[in-house]
């Protein structure tokens, strides 16, 4: 059963829903922040879990506990923009740039030379942004598994993949992620 808060704000309390906004909107930006990698984007998906919070919050019958639910919408929010851009994205490339298509432009090559771009970037590691800086689909892995505490079994429901490329994500993730705190 929906505690008080939640019951108002379903019955189309807007003072509710901002006092549920207000408990809840740190959390799902930090969720929204570690599965999109960028704090803009992270914005952009908070507001609009809200958005889709508030036209979903009837539906929600008290089964489990409010913030599992919310959290689960804000995972749902997220995924479905990405597979949506990346449907957009895919439609207005322009064909004769095959490098556009690729996720992510880390730098090809292997190690090399030595240092990066930051001489200190290898005393100071902050996880959150090497977290951001893996590719999507590794991120999205390795948020939801490692992080959130999904199966892979979910993981490739939600994010449309196959269990087994989930696994292989999450591996790729944490080799990236192994490689970026060695340095």
């Amino acid at each position: 059963m929906p505690d008080d808060l939640v019951a108002r704000a379903q019955a189309g309390d807007q003072t509710a829903f901002r006092e549920l906004y207000r408990q809840h909107a740190g959390r799902v930006y930090a969720l929204c922040l570690r599965l999109t990698g960028d704090s803009r984007d992270a914005e952009e998906r908070t507001q609009d879990v809200f958005v889709r919070l508030w036209d979903k919050l009837r539906s929600f019958r008290g089964e489990s506990a409010f913030s599992s639910w919310l959290h689960r919408l804000a995972v749902n929010v997220v995924l479905n923009e990405r597979r949506t851009t990346g449907r957009r994205e895919r439609r207005i490339m322009p064909a004769e740039d095959p490098a556009a298509l690729e996720r992510h432009h880390r730098g090809g090559g292997g190690g090399g030379g030595g240092g990066g771009d930051n001489p200190t970037e290898g005393l100071s590691i902050d996880l959150e942004r090497a977290i951001a800086e893996l590719p999507d689909g590794a991120r999205e892995v390795f948020v939801l598994y490692d992080i959130e505490g999904y199966p892979h079994v979910e993981i490739a429901q939600l994010v449309g993949i196959a269990e087994g490329t989930s696994k292989a994500q999450l591996f790729r993730a944490r080799r990236l992620l192994r490689e970026k705190l060695e340095r």
